[in-house]
């Protein structure tokens, strides 16, 4: 095995550590908003080993977590809960320093829009542009979604628009899969928040990270998706439509899809 494909495969154990250990962060947190002190797996299902220990079935802490994320997905929020908790939500992203991107940034561009929107577009990361004004899409491609967005009778207050990463790589390089893993919950929060009817992916990495899934932006658009029981429409990134200006027609018939 070469030492590039062993450095990729250490990335990519790392960061499903750190997936894993996120995934158990929430839901000590979540049970702790519900009054729990302590971690309650429950109901546990006794395998007995070789060693006839007792060990929890992972089977039922899978459902465990299920039922306590459908649990707070119960509690309804007014607007005014949603603006105060991403609020709240942003300052935190505003002092994370999990991973290198936050040396170079010059804003966290942690989203903008309406935080009741039945739409939300999510992208891949922001740009020169939204990085100096901490703002998503902003440039030439935010110009374009803007369009895209009116084409359906909406305006961008009307949706809520986000990226998966909140701070530029640099030289808009591709993003790498930790930094994805490490940024992805700040966003699933604001998907929580928000709580559209439909997201909208655009782009391959928007797309890939929220299906978790390696299918092409080619393959996934055009047609709906579940997320988290959220309609998901998958389709191409506005900077792609700059380069290849011919599949402007696909988008605006992926859009009238979600409109």
């Amino acid at each position: 095995m070469s030492l590039s494909h062993q450095s990729t495969k250490l990335q990519e154990v790392r960061a499903e550590i750190l997936s894993l250990l996120k995934v158990l962060y929430d839901k000590v947190d979540l049970e702790r908003k519900f009054g729990a002190k302590f971690l309650q797996l429950t109901p546990t299902e006794k395998i007995h080993t070789s060693s006839e220990k007792d060990v929890t079935s992972p089977q039922l802490i899978q459902k465990s977590l299920f039922d306590a994320h459908k649990e707070k997905e119960k509690v309804e929020l007014s607007k005014s809960d949603k603006i105060e908790r991403l609020k709240e939500l942003e300052e935190q992203v505003n002092q994370c320093t999990k991973c290198g991107l936050c040396k170079n940034r010059t804003n966290v561009v942690f989203g903008t829009g309406a935080p009741d929107a039945d739409l939300m577009f999510v992208g891949e990361a922001p740009g020169y542009y939204e990085d100096v004004q901490g703002e998503p899409f902003v440039g030439r491609a935010g110009q374009l979604l803007t369009k895209i967005i009116e084409s359906i009778g909406l305006k961008r207050s009307d949706v809520y628009i986000a990226n998966i990463l909140k701070c530029r790589p640099p030289e808009n390089r591709n993003p790498t899969a930790n930094e994805i893993i490490l940024c992805k919950p700040h966003l699933i929060e604001q998907i929580d928040i928000i709580r559209p009817k439909v997201i909208c992916a655009l782009g391959t990495f928007a797309a890939q990270t929220l299906l978790d899934t390696k299918e092409t932006i080619g393959k996934l658009r055009g047609k709906f998706h579940d997320f988290q029981d959220t309609k998901l429409l998958a389709t191409y990134h506005p900077a792609y439509l700059l380069r290849n200006p011919n599949d402007k027609k696909k988008v605006w018939e992926d859009i009238k899809k979600g409109a």
